[in-house]
């Protein structure tokens, strides 16, 4: 299937997202944190749901996939609020789970006026068992993916999903080494960011790239912001330039590349058709303030890019 073909599609994609969500405040500043101990002036502030699955979800559910979403949260008012976002979104959260004695996850971001940011958080408390995720929703899901926040929700939904030939998108945060030793195995698709590849492999060039052949993922890639994302497929490296945008906010622009890339690769696109939507659905997002208020619909995506082609 190409690109042209994906609008007609889209429809009768559905994709099954597990892992974080959180709930962001979010302050835009002219400038960054130095590092010293001060204090600097917020010019607005905005709580809104983030979490790097779910803004994965709601990529794909903009982008008019059918989309569930699958994680933990605590039964508090941080988690009741994430859980209504994401049904305004027309996300199936009924395995959303708000445990009694659980923490939701939040989040403070700090943007400066060139879109770059900082973030600080806290992870969540919830039990790790997964024993209780309706597995045998995989076989209707068109691809599934996960982010690493959640190691035995993620081992276990891609166990399943391997099982049964259905494709796995493994966002490559930053995490320990002993989460990527046990879910790239069960990884068809890994998408790191340059600072979780150079944690793993000791850099983020097309070497350490190339190191991560031992565990036979399909596609190794990175996502390298304003440079692209470099991939490795049959052994060969490739790329896909960002697309050219002014850039206000990139605050979720990664999640949102692996929502819509995941998104793609269960339409049936090839590779590198999928990465160049995926480029060119962060690089729209990035253009708004905030992880979610700018991110497209499929056609607004598709016009974008045969625009810039």
């Amino acid at each position: 299937m190409s690109l042209d073909d994906l609008a007609t599609q889209a429809g009768h994609v559905r994709v099954i997202c597990l892992g974080l969500s959180a709930l962001d405040q979010v302050w835009r500043v002219d400038r960054l944190f130095s590092g010293e101990s001060e204090k600097i002036k917020s010019l607005d502030y905005s709580m809104v749901g983030g979490g790097m699955a779910a803004n994965a979800a709601v990529a794909i559910a903009r982008l008019g996939g059918a989309v569930a979403f699958w994680g933990r949260g605590g039964d508090d008012a941080a988690g009741h609020e994430m859980r209504s976002a994401l049904t305004g979104e027309r996300i199936d959260v009924a395995n959303f789970r708000l445990f009694a004695d659980g923490r939701s996850s939040v989040s403070g971001v700090i943007v400066d006026k060139s879109g770059e940011r900082q973030i600080v958080n806290f992870r969540g408390s919830y039990p790790e068992q997964a024993g209780w995720l309706p597995l045998e929703e995989v076989a209707d899901a068109s691809a599934v993916l996960a982010d690493p926040r959640w190691v035995e929700g993620a081992a276990t939904l891609f166990s399943k999903a391997r099982a049964l030939g259905v494709p796995t998108v493994l966002d490559g945060d930053v995490a320990d080494a002993e989460v990527f030793e046990r879910l790239l195995p069960l990884t068809d698709h890994a998408v790191f960011s340059e600072p979780a590849l150079a944690a793993f492999a000791g850099s983020a060039s097309g070497a350490s790239l190339a190191s991560l052949a031992r565990f036979h993922c399909r596609v190794v890639a990175v996502t390298r912001g304003q440079d692209g994302v470099s991939w490795l497929e049959n052994g060969r490296e490739q790329r896909q330039a960002a697309f050219p945008v002014d850039v206000v906010d990139t605050t979720g622009a990664g999640d949102v590349f692996h929502g819509a890339y995941a998104f793609a690769i269960g339409a049936g696109l090839e590779v590198r058709d999928a990465m160049a939507f995926a480029a060119a659905t962060a690089a729209m997002k990035c253009t708004h303030s905030g992880g979610r208020a700018g991110i497209p619909t499929i056609d607004d995506c598709l016009a974008f890019i045969r625009k810039s082609q």
